[in-house]
């Protein structure tokens, strides 16, 4: 059966990278906000999350390679990775944004334009 409409690689790869980000955030801090479980608990939890992760984040590199380089792909896991982990902790956790964690992942999206750019 055709497919009615196909997305861009890109959106297949990012959205899924996105959605794989927010599994893997809680499956390695959503636990902190449950100090008083076992730690055990903590770490079975964290995997049960984590494999539902590996379903969406194995299939977003699949789709983009090819596309994208390994060296792209690494480098949009980690800008989706740090801007979901940015909304994760101040919303999930309840941290401050402080100026100077934005200017820290700034200057890791401002690398982004080294690793991007066709020298």
């Amino acid at each position: 059966m055709p497919v009615p409409f196909a997305l861009p690689v890109p959106v297949v790869t990012v959205g899924l990278l996105l959605l794989s980000n927010v599994f893997m955030t809680f499956a390695w801090y959503g636990h902190l906000k449950f100090k008083a479980s076992p730690l055990m608990v903590a770490i079975l939890v964290s995997w049960g999350i984590a494999f539902f992760e590996y379903c969406l984040q194995v299939p977003a590199n699949r789709a983009g390679y090819g596309h994208f380089n390994a060296a792209e792909l690494k480098t949009i896991q980690e800008i989706v990775s740090l801007s979901v982990f940015l909304v994760f902790s101040v919303l999930y956790l309840g941290e401050p944004l402080k100026w100077n964690y934005l200017v820290g992942f700034g200057l890791i999206v401002v690398a982004t334009f080294f690793i991007f750019k066709e020298w």
